[in-house]
Parts: structure tokens; C-alpha cells; sequence
């Protein structure tokens, strides 16, 4: 007989996972205690990262369903999602979201349904680098400086390369200039 296991993520520790576990509940799912996984990590780290989803795929077994309530419960984005899902169905675990309607991702309709939210994700990076070039023709067209501003500017380049040649050391300069080694170490070989 299947087991059944829930995820539940948030970002700080001022939120809670209650909700998600009594919407998972209250959709019809039973889940004994020791089989919710709760955790509390930032979104922005990958699940296969987070320490409280890493030992709960050490406890799936093929036939396992594995629920959450939201997408982004699973990753940081539609690639990373995508990437965790078939992850566990290789390992033939189902993986059910409340959010799709409690479809599971493993089956024919969830590969369309991630399918789906993968070429949607896809077409806004493309966008997004799409406008990312335009922007940056633009900028140069106008003439403005692009990329970070120099840390030193030219006459303390050449202050730095004549104390080089006296001996002094380059982590001595980037402490009195207040930047970094290896500035130091690039003006010394532009000099």
C-alpha cells in the first residue's frame, strides 16, 4: 500500500506550515505525523539542496505519493520544479499538487501540465534576456558607461603602479585604496 508524505516549505520563521498541511488534509489526503516534512529555508535554494527534502527522499519508496500545495513549495522556478518531479519519478514516486487541481505530476496529463509550465517559463527568460540586450544597445547608444565603475581612477592607477615599482605590497595598497587585490594586481599590469 502506497505511503502518503507532505512537504511543507516556508521562507522565514515567522511564517507557519499549518495552513498548508490542513488545505492538504482537507483535500482528502490522510498522513500519519511523522510523515509530514515541514521546513522552514528560502525558495531560492534548490530542493535537493535543503537538508528537510533531502531526507525526505531518503525515506520515499517506489509507490510513494509525495503532496504539496503549490509548485514553488518544490522549487525556485519551473526548470527547478521540473528537474525535482522527474527526479522522483524516476525513483517512482507521485508527486500530487493541490494547486494543479491534485494532479499528479508523474502521470501522462502532470508531464503535459509541467510540460506546459516549462515552455511558459522558457519564453519569459527569453524575453527577459531579449529585453536585457535591448536595453543595453540602447544605454550605449546614449553614450552611458556600462558594466560596474571603475575603483580607482586613473591617477590613483598610476600611484599604485609607481609604489608597486618602490616595493609595496599589494595587500597593503588595496587596504589604502580601499579596493580590492586583485585591482591592485590589474593596474599594476596595465602599467
Amino acid at each position: 500500500m502506497p505511503r502518503t508524505f507532505i512537504y511543507a516549505r516556508v521562507s522565514t520563521a515567522d511564517q507557519t506550515t499549518d495552513n498548508q498541511i490542513k488545505e492538504i488534509e482537507a483535500a482528502g489526503f490522510t498522513v500519519e505525523p511523522r510523515r509530514i516534512i515541514a521546513e522552514t529555508i528560502s525558495g531560492s535554494i534548490s530542493a535537493f539542496e535543503r537538508l528537510g527534502f533531502t531526507k525526505l527522499v531518503d525515506r520515499l519508496e517506489r509507490g510513494d505519493v509525495l503532496v504539496v500545495t503549490k509548485l514553488d513549495r518544490l522549487g525556485r522556478n519551473a526548470m527547478d520544479v521540473r528537474a525535482t518531479v522527474e527526479r522522483l519519478s524516476a525513483e517512482g514516486v507521485k508527486v500530487h499538487c493541490l494547486a494543479l487541481g491534485g494532479v499528479d505530476l508523474t502521470s501522462a496529463a502532470g508531464k503535459m501540465t509541467m510540460g506546459v509550465i516549462a515552455a511558459v517559463a522558457e519564453f519569459e527568460r527569453d524575453l527577459l534576456v531579449e529585453r536585457t540586450q535591448a536595453g543595453l544597445i540602447r544605454a550605449k547608444a546614449e553614450g552611458k558607461a556600462l558594466g560596474r565603475p571603475a575603483s580607482l581612477t586613473e591617477g590613483q592607477r598610476r600611484e599604485v603602479a609607481q609604489k608597486l615599482v618602490k616595493g609595496a605590497s599589494v595587500a597593503a595598497l588595496a587596504r589604502e585604496y580601499g579596493t580590492s587585490r586583485q585591482t591592485v594586481m590589474r593596474a599594476r599590469n596595465a602599467a
